[in-house]
């Protein structure tokens, strides 16, 4: 009987990490902590074991410590929550929005505890520059919400007026909230039900702006007549105009035919 001497187990191949690489890892590793706890609750150490590196070599890409890592992750998750805005110029606005809706709810889910630590501000973490990060990602939702109703600006664009920027800024400032009572309230009621109230909202406002703006007027216009009787628009009005009908009361009376 021949004797078979133990085979070794493959030793795992180990790949050094570009520059670029173990900055993304460490990045990725910063966001899942930072996802779940407030900023000022996690330290270095943490980042180095989510990572499953050492805590000198954290310190040697993010010399400036914590407050560094935590500008560096929040770019990072401001650019994954931009892209959250991004949907191709094809078929109705309002279904457009529903699924930017349905990918930033997603986003929110997955970063519910850091989610509510950025908006709400107050972290010892808290500077001008993060600040300016969350406002750009403000911004950016804003010029993708313009650009599906017709009013993008840039070379060729028609660029909004005040009155339509100042709307479309209001909405993305109720979302925000929106979400942080989402969060609050255990993330009822379902995302579904929520994306639906806040496409629902942004008509509504719009609707509103356009009674006394007429740029808003010609974007509503624009907008409705893309619009399908099944989609957010066409739910709402069959839904809406019966409430409506009981103002008919507050309407001027006609005037009297001779």
């Amino acid at each position: 009987m021949t004797s078979t001497a133990a085979v070794p187990p493959p030793r795992a191949t180990y790949r050094r990490l570009s520059v670029e690489e173990r900055r993304a890892q460490l990045l990725l590793a910063a966001l899942g902590l930072f996802a779940h706890r407030a900023p000022d609750e996690v330290s270095l150490d943490e980042v180095a074991v989510a990572a499953g590196v050492s805590r000198p070599l954290v310190y040697r890409y993010f010399p400036g410590g914590r407050q560094q890592l935590y500008e560096a992750a929040l770019g990072s998750a401001a650019e994954e929550l931009t892209l959250c805005f991004t949907e191709p110029p094809a078929g109705p606005p309002t279904e457009r929005v529903a699924r930017v809706l349905d990918r930033y709810l997603r986003f929110v889910d997955e970063h519910d505890t850091g989610f509510s630590a950025l908006l709400r501000g107050g972290s010892v973490v808290e500077t001008s520059r993060t600040t300016t990060i969350v406002d750009g990602v403000r911004r950016a939702a804003a010029d993708e919400i313009l650009r599906h109703l017709g009013r993008m600006g840039g070379p060729g664009g028609r660029p909004a007026g005040p009155r339509l920027r100042m709307t479309v800024r209001s909405w993305i400032a109720a979302v925000e909230a929106a979400s942080l009572m989402w969060l609050d309230d255990g993330k009822q009621p379902a995302a579904a039900e929520l994306r639906g109230w806040l496409v629902d909202h942004l008509i509504a406002l719009l609707a509103a702006t356009a009674a006394t703006d007429p740029e808003t007027a010609e974007v509503v216009k624009d907008l409705l007549a893309l619009e399908t009787s099944a989609g957010p628009a066409g739910q709402l009005a069959e839904r809406v105009i019966p409430v409506l009908a009981e103002a008919a009361h507050l309407l001027p009376a006609p005037p009297a035919s001779d």
